[in-house]
């Protein structure tokens, strides 16, 4: 039997509340399709709230990148944020829109929004190499969002 968890507790967020939310948060899970294949990876975000933007950075340590592959394969990514403080009370958001590399001329912006909120792991030591650092945008254009708050 499932457990009885009251409606009137989840509620859909309005728009003030999922910009709260990437605003605050720093880190979420970008989804990717290539044909019949789905790729999903956590990553930073930075959050350009004007523009409905999200821009991502990736780092190519070798020759390749699934991420980039993905990336240029995909029409259209999603990309997933939450907060789940308590086992009952939480808040998730999922944005969809087109992934595209960001020019040349629009990296201090995309810098601006990383410094705001982006989260960065420690995943890769200063000393080995890089390939390459390429930026990302998704072009937000539907979001939606849920949370459940205690009783």
């Amino acid at each position: 039997m499932a457990p009885d968890f009251p409606e009137r507790n989840q509620i859909e967020m309005p728009d003030e509340e999922i910009d709260r939310i990437l605003r605050e948060e720093g880190v979420g899970v970008l989804s990717f399709a290539d044909g019949d294949v789905a790729y999903g990876i956590p990553l930073s975000f930075g959050y350009d709230a004007d523009r409905k933007r999200l821009y991502f950075v990736f780092l190519r340590p070798g020759e390749t990148s699934k991420k980039t592959e993905f990336a240029e394969a995909t029409d259209r990514a999603s990309f997933t944020v939450w907060d789940a403080p308590a086992r009952h009370e939480w808040r998730s958001v999922v944005l969809e829109g087109e992934l595209h590399p960001i020019a040349d001329d629009e990296w201090s912006r995309v810098q601006e929004a990383l410094e705001d909120n982006a989260w960065y792991p420690s995943l890769f030591s200063e000393t080995e190499p890089m390939q390459d650092i390429l930026g990302w945008e998704l072009r937000i254009d539907h979001q939606s969002g849920l949370q459940r708050r205690s009783p």
